[in-house]
């Protein structure tokens, strides 16, 4: 190696923030492995490296002994004091070894570590700048499709989107953009591995973040999400402002935000719903776009009775039960749906039986009223408001 070989470390110190101690180091190490290597040297060796002239030196490396067992990492004092007069027992005498050819073998070696330092540090460049973006929202493009792996393109690195995370029936065309959810950052054997989702309810958080400026300044809060991706999405939202609609900002002027996120999903629908600190309105909102007549709770149980009327039960319940099961995630309550004739029903059979017992927890004795007796005692009562729900 030269001096001109000193410099370049010292740029890529600046360029790359890779240390220039740290790559001396690292090319001293690989060298001693080298000497070994293509000398079959059992000798206890080190290697220096001039930091001016860039020059390289083997020393082997013996300890002062009275008699000599092993050649390789011990010297007789006899010979050590040919040396040099003032060595002892137990002392270390540095011997140079360098060979004549071994500038070669040094330079092979130095470039070599040198690289693959570099390929090293940008790895952890690139893991740095992504770990902490976890369960955020990028931008890439479809580069190719890999074993079912769709490959996007981030710009300084690849992120994998596995066949789990993918929507349904969702084609990923080479070259497209795509929004994505970052699932998760990890550290392989080859580099950093940026797991990305198209699936999980985060990315649509996210996405309402980006297209509502009043969820991004805090001015309207998301409470919760729950997804079937590429069908239906339920969110709940709530404004700190009472003069301030949140799902009237989330709608955005003629539907021009949601509709923004319908279409980067691919039009899934979206049902945005007003969130309550009453349970009962809370549950009833989240069957939009159902319209509710009755909540019955039971608090230990963490369960609700709802009643809807006749011709709403379909709605209630939606396509293989998808509207009742998205209400009960995005509640978290367990939901039972009845229908008006079916309680009545229910009703009728225990007078019957004669065995008809009172409980405020159940619509037992309790003699239905009207539809629109109950749609109006309830809006008055507890606040529902169905018409400010939509489902986009």
């Amino acid at each position: 190696m030269k001096a001109d070989f000193i410099e370049a470390l010292g740029e890529i110190e600046k360029s790359k923030g890779i240390s220039k101690e740290k790559l001396l180091e690292a090319i001293e190490i690989a060298l001693i492995s080298g000497y070994k290597k293509n000398f079959g040297s059992s000798h206890n060796v080190e290697v220096e490296i001039d930091n001016e002239t860039g020059d390289v030196f083997v020393y082997s490396k013996r300890e002062v002994v009275e008699d000599v067992e092993n050649e390789g990492v011990e010297i007789s004092l006899e010979e050590a004091k040919q040396h040099d007069s003032n060595y002892e027992v137990g002392d270390t005498v540095m011997l140079e070894v360098t060979p004549r050819n071994f500038g070669r073998i040094a330079a092979q070696t130095a470039k070599q570590v040198v690289m693959q330092k570099i390929k090293e540090a940008e790895r952890e460049i690139v893991f740095d700048q992504y770990v902490d973006r976890e369960s955020e929202i990028i931008t890439g493009q479809v580069q190719r499709v890999s074993k079912n792996n769709v490959l996007i393109d981030l710009g300084r690195t690849e992120g994998i989107l596995p066949p789990a995370e993918q929507i349904p029936n969702e084609n990923y065309q080479q070259g497209s953009r795509l929004k994505t959810y970052i699932l998760e950052v990890k550290k392989t054997t080859k580099g950093p591995q940026i797991l990305l989702s198209r699936t999980h309810p985060g990315l649509v958080k996210r996405l309402f973040e980006l297209e509502v400026p009043e969820i991004h300044d805090g001015i309207v809060d998301i409470f919760s999400i729950s997804r079937e991706a590429g069908s239906r999405t339920k969110i709940a939202v709530y404004s700190n402002d009472e003069n301030v609609d949140a799902v009237g900002a989330c709608v955005g002027f003629k539907g021009s935000r949601v509709k923004a996120i319908v279409d980067e999903l691919n039009g899934e629908k979206i049902d945005i719903v007003t969130w309550s600190n009453d349970p009962k309105v809370f549950i009833a909102n989240s069957l939009s776009p159902a319209k509710v007549v009755k909540v019955v709770i039971k608090e230990d149980e963490k369960s609700a009775l709802v009643v809807v009327p006749d011709y709403q039960l379909s709605l209630a319940i939606g396509k293989e039960g998808q509207n009742a099961r998205l209400a009960a995630k995005l509640t978290n309550w367990k939901i039972d749906i009845k229908s008006e004739s079916q309680v009545q029903e229910a009703e009728e059979e225990l007078l019957e039986d004669d065995s008809l017992v009172e409980d405020s927890d159940t619509l037992v004795n309790d003699e239905l009223e009207s539809k629109e007796e109950v749609v109006e005692e309830e809006v008055e009562k507890e606040g529902m408001e169905n018409e400010e729900e939509d489902t986009y």
